[in-house]
């Protein structure tokens, strides 16, 4: 006769499998959205003040089917008391047929701290402005970006700015959000926008020491656990851009955009010391600019592995995976550091 287990065992065995089921349930259905889910579309800033597309930016943008190309306008400043665009864009050819423009206006804190500002007539004469410009090419657009860090004391301001846009204009409107201010939305606010997209760069202190302050993982880690909680689907703006920082008496005294280290390890007047830095032995002129002996030049690179470290990082804390991956900016110079990395954008969007 055979021996049935004791009820123990038989209810133990029931109770694991039960458990096994769940799981592979659990496991199926997680596969299942994955397979059905559509990565960020990918897209690019567009930050220089002419328009005219290199053979290689052509390339990529037909290389990712990109749709959207954000393009920055101008920006707006306080000059002689009161707000006016600056270093407008010049567009030399039309854009491809096949990628919607948005226009994107940076526009300085101190605008919105200007005192008596009034915010509807500077909301029509941006629109204004942008209209003239997109008149020469007969250039539509049905999205607007705004790009400001604004503060506490601008907050109010600024917010009452976007609402005259939003009622003064048909095109959909977005904003750039800092991670300090995803973090302390509460105190920092929502800006009336249709649509977010978190600036994933710029986190750290421009300084001398080794520390990076276009990408610092450890600055980054001290705001991802608070992504989660923000309100709002955010999009992501990830960098692809080198700069130099020039040091002087182990201060800053400006920036060296469109510089990599090939631009000072073939120069006989800089030699490379501890990476990041490169050191001038003798006074030369170089960029446009006058590099004096001692000088340092500290270089940032955001390299492929950072790229897939920031992916992997903002995807686990994402309460909403991200429609579009902006990446800043499209340019030739900089797409070109990651030439040996064939599918590194796709991945990139791939990992949220």
């Amino acid at each position: 006769m055979r021996k049935h287990p004791p009820p123990q065992i038989r209810t133990f065995v029931v109770t694991l499998m039960k458990h096994y089921t769940v799981l592979v349930l659990l496991l199926l259905l997680a596969a299942c959205r994955q397979s059905n889910h559509t990565p960020p579309a990918i897209s690019f800033y567009y930050w220089k003040t002419t328009f005219r597309l290199s053979a290689e930016e052509r390339a990529v943008l037909q290389k990712h089917r990109v749709s959207t190309l954000y393009v920055r306008y101008c920006d707006v400043a306080i000059r002689q008391g009161k707000p006016v665009p600056v270093s407008p864009i010049e567009f030399q050819e039309a854009p491809p047929d096949s990628v919607a423009l948005v226009p994107v206006v940076y526009i300085k804190n101190e605008v919105m701290l200007h005192p008596n500002l009034d915010v509807a007539d500077l909301a029509q004469k941006l629109l204004r402005y942008i209209d003239q410009i997109n008149a020469g090419d007969s250039i539509q657009n049905t999205e607007l970006q705004i790009d400001c860090d604004w503060t506490l004391t601008s907050r109010d301001t600024y917010f009452r700015f976007l609402d005259q846009l939003k009622s003064q204009s048909a095109r959909r409107l977005s904003a750039t959000i800092r991670l300090h201010q995803v973090k302390y939305y509460a105190t920092t606010g929502l800006p009336p926008v249709d649509r977010s997209v978190l600036m994933y760069y710029n986190m750290g202190r421009i300084g001398p020491g080794p520390a990076r302050s276009v990408y610092d993982r450890p600055t980054a880690e001290a705001y991802l656990g608070s992504i989660s909680a923000y309100p709002r689907p955010l999009d992501v703006a990830l960098p692809i851009f080198t700069w130099g920082i020039h040091l002087r008496d182990n201060k800053v005294i400006g920036l060296l955009n469109k510089t990599d280290e090939a631009t000072f390890a073939n120069d006989p007047h800089f030699e490379q010391k501890t990476p990041p830095y490169f050191e001038v032995k003798e006074n030369v002129l170089k960029l446009g600019k006058y590099f004096k002996q001692g000088d340092r030049v500290k270089v940032e690179t955001i390299t492929a592995d950072d790229l897939r470290e920031m992916a992997d990082d903002l995807a686990g804390e994402l309460a909403h995976p991200p429609a579009e991956i902006l990446f800043y900016d499209l340019d030739a110079f900089n797409l070109n550091h990651y030439n040996h990395e064939k599918d590194l954008l796709e991945d990139v969007s791939h990992a949220f």
